[in-house]
This record gives C-alpha cells, structure tokens and sequence, in this order.
C-alpha cells in the first residue's frame, strides 16, 4: 500500500520535475524518515518547485518564507500579543505553522533567525512565553541556498546543518529534459497539481518506516563508516551518534521508497554521501586533497567493510 502511495507522488511531482526521480526519491525519503532537506544549488534549477510539489501532492498545508537579513525569528516562529478588547495574550503563528515549509535561501538570514529554526526542526514545537505550540504533522523543511555567491551570506553553523538529515543537489537537466522544461512553459506549474495522498497517509507511512528490517549486520556497516570519518588524517571533525542514527533512519525510509520491508547495504552506500558529508569538517590536508566533503565520504565507502 505504500508502495503505491510512493510511486503515484514521485510520477505526480515529475509533471513538474523533470528528469531528477533520483532527487524526488531523496526528498520522499527525508520526508518518510521525518527528517528535513538541504537542498544546495544555483538559481532557476527547480529547487522551489520541488518543494511546492511535494507539498500539493500530499495534501499539505505549505507555506514559504523568503530568509533575507531583515527576516525576524517571530515571523518564522511566530508571535504573542495583547488582545485590546479582553488584555489577554493570544499567539499569532508563524511561517513555520504548516506541513511543508520552504526556507528560500537558509544562509541570507542572520544568525539569531537561523536560531530560530533548531527547535522547529528538533522539537518540532514552537515554545513561547512558557507554552509550547506543537507544530502540525507531519512538518519537513525544505530549505536551500546558492553554493556560488557568498556575498551577503551567513555560513549555517554545524549544529544546523546536522539537523538537515538529507542534503543534495538538483544539478542541471540534459538538452533533451530542459526541452521538455521550455516546452512546458509556465503553464505546468507545482501550485496546479492535485493531491494524490493526504497527511495521514504521510504520517502512517512515517510510523511504518521504524518497522522497516535493518539487521545487526547492516548497523556494523553504518558503525563502520562512521569510525572511519571520525579516524581519518583527511577529516578534523567526524559523524557525530547522531549522523549514524540519521543513515540508518534514511536507509529504511529508502528501502521503503524502493518498495522493500528490508535495508540492503547498498541503501547505506547510496546514502552515505548524502546524509553524512555535511554532518564532517575536512582537514586542511583533506581539503587540499578532495574538491568536496562528498568525495572524501566516497572514499571512505571504498575501504568501509560489509559484515
């Protein structure tokens, strides 16, 4: 059953997405995980209408906020005030307030609005004035940011990123997709996509993701990988328990998406760049010798043994 359910939103997200199933899959998989995206990437690749896809074809409530410097962490989380006619405090919600939430541009907003966002995506909870305003089920942030500019940009802090259980790239599509793209114009767009699921659907399929088989074997593996991260010359900060708990998490969501009650171990080897390169610091000597920390999780793969 959820099998189908998977499949009919990554073939409804595609009419809007072109030629990245792999890049859908990685997001239903943060999303069945109940975990958020990071999703690094130039402008104009599909990165926001990835996000409203997803949301419209799950039936979710979707909301997006545009992160720049002026953005203040109320307008994120959400606000008290005094109501005139009774003097009693009433909680306005924030952007936050809804089943998928699209921070445009994570890095242009300062620091303190970045803060902001830990709770959300940990807790998944806003706490203000002493009461503690749960978040709807399910929530997913799908945030972004653009690799290449740097000017007027506030780098995320590790303890943010590793809240991100997923990060990748849309990358450009190939002549023949983007003539697909051009041919569909403006007319085809994520906001016209009827749902194919809801959000009940979405949150028994998340229940059903921690009964997915993940044998011991398979967690010596993910151990394995980590060890190495956090033993290598080349890495000055390794995966931290949280990050191993992350790609065991991501390879029984995968496993599902790839319609199987069961983890294989080229889950785990698929995935690892994907959850762990942005959870490491490289070393100067690692960052003389890799182009990304991708690279450096690639060749840990490599040497990493399968019990």
């Amino acid at each position: 059953m959820s099998y189908k359910i998977i499949t009919d939103i990554i073939d409804n997200v595609e009419k809007v997405i072109v030629g990245k199933r792999g890049q859908i899959e990685l997001a239903l998989t943060a999303m069945i995980a109940g975990g958020h995206v990071l999703i690094e990437d130039v402008p104009g690749v599909g990165k926001t209408q990835l996000a409203s896809a997803m949301a419209a074809s799950c039936g979710g409530t979707f909301n997006r906020i545009q992160l720049t410097p002026d953005i203040m962490p109320s307008d994120i989380t959400g606000f008290s005030l005094i109501k005139r006619d009774t003097g009693q405090m009433e909680f306005k919600e924030g952007a936050a307030f809804c089943n998928f939430l699209l921070a445009d541009e994570i890095n242009r907003c300062s620091p303190k609005s970045q803060s902001a966002l830990l709770e959300i995506m940990e807790e998944r909870q806003v706490s203000m004035d002493k009461i503690v305003h749960p978040l709807p089920s399910p929530f997913m942030i799908l945030a972004t940011q653009n690799p290449v500019e740097t000017f007027g940009t506030y780098h995320l802090p590790e303890a943010q990123m590793d809240r991100f259980l997923i990060k990748f790239a849309m990358g450009y599509p190939d002549r023949e997709q983007e003539k697909i793209i051009m041919k569909k114009g403006s007319d085809d767009l994520a906001s016209s996509l009827g749902a194919v699921t809801d959000t009940g659907a979405v949150n028994a399929m998340i229940a059903e993701c921690e009964n997915v088989g993940c044998t011991g074997a398979i967690e010596d593996y993910i151990m394995n990988i980590v060890e190495l991260t956090r033993n290598s010359a080349d890495i000055k900060l390794g995966v931290s328990p949280r990050g191993s708990m992350a790609l065991k998490r991501a390879a029984k969501a995968y496993a599902m998406v790839k319609g199987r009650d069961y983890v294989l171990p080229d889950d785990v080897k698929y995935l690892a760049p994907f959850v762990l390169s942005h959870r490491l610091m490289l070393s100067p000597q690692g960052s003389s010798k890799y182009a990304d920390k991708a690279q450096a999780i690639r060749d840990i793969l490599n040497v990493a043994v399968v019990v």
